[in-house]
């Protein structure tokens, strides 16, 4: 069992100002993924799931350029900036 919990980076927002950041959750998202709870992985940080293609296409197009991979990749950005906005805004007033 891959265990990173011990290793995981505090969230310097959160110790300074003491509220999150848009990017807290994310670490905690990718351990939960890494574990096989994929629901609490979307609960913990939404935007993982727009994130995940978005960098593993950025990585395959530095190495193979394809057919409409930069309309992907800024559709792929577009979405995950906006789930993390709403997602963080929603957290605000939770």
């Amino acid at each position: 069992m891959l265990v990173i919990e011990p290793y995981m980076l505090p969230c310097l927002n959160k110790r300074l100002f003491g509220f999150d950041c848009m990017g807290c959750g994310l670490q905690r998202s990718i351990n939960l993924l890494f574990h096989g709870d994929f629901i609490a992985a979307f609960k913990m940080y939404p935007a993982i799931y727009t994130l995940i293609p978005l960098f593993l296409i950025i990585g395959i197009n530095f190495f193979y350029k394809f057919r409409y991979s930069n309309k992907i990749i800024n559709y792929l950005a577009i979405a995950s900036v906006l789930i993390i906005i709403i997602s963080f805004i929603v957290k605000k007033f939770n």
